[in-house]
């Protein structure tokens, strides 16, 4: 109980200090960088997946408004047109540790080159660390709010930070600093329409951007695979995600639905967990763990019906790609979801986090081929806006005004 409690007053004061910080820094008559024609972008973050950062870096970097793109990392970045890969020596990572040493190394970098942008993706800390640098140069921020409203609310305690999750109980003060923080971003970008209505209703009044990010629209594709696979679930196990209710549902549906099957795509820290459950279930012929994978599309290819559980979520890339490809989705009606997902049309929205309600539209839409055909279709066609060049030119709109 000491730890929680100490741990909750050193996170209060260090986003105190920090604001404080940022505020004097406001104060201080630091010309304002003009930015060039083409604009230099420094960016950090953390990634567990070559997908994720592909998704938003590869269409910033496409936009005729950017000149190059840094990214500062300690995991091998994907050999992307326009983007260039930084990584703190593996002396640094051994004496200090990733996080700081990426950071370190991020801060370092701004103050040396003066990029024109300055980007964090998650707010913490990679958003308050290019927020601050940015007001350090007088340069512009662009804060990436890929984890939704949940990177604030409660000062972060219900997100996968390993500092502000030791928070473990909401803490107004600290939220508060937050929100005050983030107003201070040049733009922030947002996955979907939930974020933003959250920061706008706590008073955040900076530039908003929609931006789920861009797809290859040739690789993610209805194709013409054997559909082995009933049911997908794709994303990073952990708690948030609920994959126990996804669990739970198929055992209730296999009731109705004889040799129902479903493959799950990903890894995280409850894997083993989410295993025995399976088997403790009795799902270990229906239910096919294959960790994490890169060819996503192909998975997706041999599968029938999209599936997310999760009780947190902003506009997940993987419902995306699954629509892209021609999956109907049932997915919790949480976060951004609705953003995309149309209930009756190309999906389904499912209200309580409770199994039966899953199995229910499980059983509804896998015996039922008029309905699957009639919401594939209109899956694929809701996901055109999301491919390469579509969304590198809402980049270039994005960005021109900031080269202006």
């Amino acid at each position: 109980m000491f730890k929680i409690v100490f741990t909750r007053y050193l996170l209060r004061m260090f986003v105190l200090i920090y604001y404080v910080i940022l505020k004097g820094i406001s104060w201080l008559p630091i010309k304002r960088k003009e930015p060039r024609k083409k604009l230099n972008i420094l960016v950090t973050g953390t990634f567990y997946s070559d997908n994720w950062l592909v998704t938003h870096l590869k269409p910033l970097a496409m936009s005729d408004e950017v000149a190059a793109v840094q990214m500062v990392s300690v995991r091998k970045v994907p050999e992307l047109e326009n983007v260039i890969a930084i990584y703190p020596s593996k002396n640094m990572q051994k004496y200090l540790g990733e996080v700081p040493s990426r950071l370190l190394l991020f801060a370092w970098i701004a103050m040396r080159e003066k990029p024109d942008i300055i980007a964090g993706f998650h707010l913490l800390l990679n958003g308050l660390v290019a927020i601050l640098m940015a007001k350090t140069i007088g340069t512009r921020s662009l804060y990436i709010c890929g984890g939704g409203p949940r990177e604030v609310i409660g000062g972060g305690y219900n997100t996968e930070s390993k500092i502000f999750n030791k928070l473990k109980t909401p803490d107004d003060f600290i939220e508060s600093m937050l929100i005050k923080s983030v107003n201070n971003a040049s733009i922030i970008v947002s996955m979907g329409t939930g974020a933003v209505d959250y920061f706008k209703s706590r008073g955040v009044k900076q530039q908003f951007e929609i931006v789920p990010g861009g797809f290859d629209e040739t690789h993610f594709s209805p194709g013409n695979l054997t559909k082995e696979y009933d049911l997908i679930l794709i994303g990073r196990l952990s708690k948030v995600k609920r994959v126990d209710i996804f669990l739970r549902a198929i055992e209730i549906a296999s009731k109705q639905i004889e040799n129902i099957s479903a493959v799950i795509v990903g890894d995280g820290p409850d894997y083993e967990k989410l295993n025995k459950l399976s088997s403790d279930l009795g799902l270990d012929q229906q239910v096919n763990f294959v960790g994490w994978q890169s060819n996503v599309a192909q998975w997706l290819q041999q599968s029938k019906v999209f599936v997310l559980t999760s009780e947190s979520e902003g506009l997940s890339q993987a419902l995306i790609q699954a629509m892209m490809v021609g999956l109907p989705a049932v997915v919790t009606n949480i976060g951004d979801l609705s953003d995309l997902v149309v209930n009756n049309n190309n999906g389904y929205l499912i209200d309580n986090l409770d199994p039966k309600n899953f199995a229910e539209v499980f059983v509804e839409i896998i015996n039922n081929n008029s309905t699957y055909n009639t919401y594939s279709d209109n899956a694929y066609s809701a996901t055109r806006k999301y491919s390469y060049t579509n969304v590198s030119k809402q980049w270039n709109n994005i960005l021109n005004e900031q080269s202006e």
